[in-house]
């Protein structure tokens, strides 16, 4: 006859019963290195921990002959079953939703056996040295290209308001002459400071032609 008995003091006939002790506190197992080959054939190397409890003692006992080492092959199992249906990037990207699923394995095959699965993480993802190095120059290479993407958006956007800034003037006669004198005056006071103001050719003109008529008509008179 099979009887659970909670804590307290209880008579024991020697040599009749048999009695185990069973914690029922959340217990934490090792999931040992597994070598797995991912969807896209990626061979990587992943340890993790697995989180559980006796819910029911007396199926623990009577269901199965040693519950740990059981749940611990059952952990090792779905962890190569369920990383085995991912690409590396979404082993690397769902890892979370990837621990979800194999606790969800793990919880289903050995509920019967009374037990309860709390968690399950995995605690490292080992890739090839090669596979490492080629990521790392992707990671770097992708550091790079941010910077120089916001330079480039920065000098477009400049681009686009200067142009803007050339149309607004060359429509408006007056601002040309406003920009010059809000530069002039930018300049400051200091005596260090030379300004050449560059006249347009036609005016230069006028006051050519102007000129050699004056002096035409003191010559002539």
């Amino acid at each position: 006859m099979v009887s659970v008995q909670g804590p307290g003091l209880y008579m024991v006939i020697p040599m009749i019963d048999w009695v185990r002790t069973m914690d029922m506190r959340v217990q934490a197992l090792a999931i040992s290195r597994q070598q797995v080959i991912t969807k896209d054939n990626v061979p990587v190397t992943i340890d993790g921990v697995l989180f559980f409890r006796v819910a029911d003692a007396a199926q623990a006992v009577v269901r199965v002959e040693d519950f740990r080492y059981a749940i611990s092959q059952f952990a090792r199992m779905s962890l190569r079953d369920v990383v085995g249906q991912m690409t590396l990037d979404e082993l690397l990207a769902e890892r979370e939703q990837i621990e979800s699923a194999i606790g969800s394995h793990v919880e289903k095959d050995t509920r019967a056996w009374g037990l309860h699965v709390e968690s399950i993480r995995m605690e490292d993802i080992d890739m090839p040295e090669e596979l490492k190095k080629m990521m790392s120059r992707q990671a770097s290479a992708e550091r790079e290209k941010r910077p120089n993407i916001t330079k480039a958006e920065g000098d477009r956007d400049a681009a686009v308001n200067l142009a803007q800034a050339a149309r607004t003037m060359r429509d408006s006669p007056g601002a040309m002459q406003l920009r010059t004198l809000q530069t002039i005056d930018g300049l400051g006071p200091t005596a260090s400071n030379t300004v050449v103001l560059a006249i347009p050719v036609e005016v230069m003109n006028v006051i050519e032609q102007t000129g050699n008529f004056l002096k035409e008509r003191r010559v002539g008179g």
